[in-house]
């Protein structure tokens, strides 16, 4: 009897942290996913890919710029085709991911080299992402950017 009793213990111990750990494989992997749909918004404003950055944004996407300016999807993407936005590099220096259900806030830092206006420059910056979990996807709704 006392032999069943420590059995079922340590089964309901052995489950108790199966769900533990499958629940936190399953918030590490929503974090990588994020990770590399943020990375990618990077890498194809970098190749000018409007057409891979469409599937990765919302309908409504706006990116604030660190001047305030609030940018609508297609006003950027008009930029970026015009080139009066250039991307040229990036290196990576800090991320976070704050995940909700479906909902998530991403904060990056990147030394991102591009011509923006007319001025080129190696800015220190920080863009605050706010994504949603569509049909299996992460979708970025709206990027904020300041300096860091």
């Amino acid at each position: 009897m006392l032999l069943s009793l420590v059995f079922i213990s340590a089964e309901a111990h052995s489950q108790s942290k199966s769900k533990q750990t499958m629940e936190r494989d399953k918030g590490n992997t929503e974090k990588l996913q994020i990770l590399d749909v943020t990375r990618q918004l990077t890498e194809l404003m970098i190749h000018r890919n409007i057409t891979g950055l469409d599937k990765i944004l919302d309908t409504a996407f706006t990116l604030t710029h660190i001047t305030g300016y609030v940018q609508s999807k297609e006003e950027w993407f008009s930029e970026i085709e015009r080139e009066r936005m250039k991307y040229y590099s990036y290196a990576e220096v800090k991320t976070s991911v704050k995940i909700e259900g479906d909902k998530a806030v991403f904060v990056g830092q990147n030394l991102l080299d591009a011509r923006i206006w007319g001025t080129r420059n190696k800015w220190r910056l920080q863009q605050t992402m706010h994504l949603e979990k569509r049909n299996g996807k992460w979708i970025i709704l709206k990027s904020v950017a300041t300096t860091f």
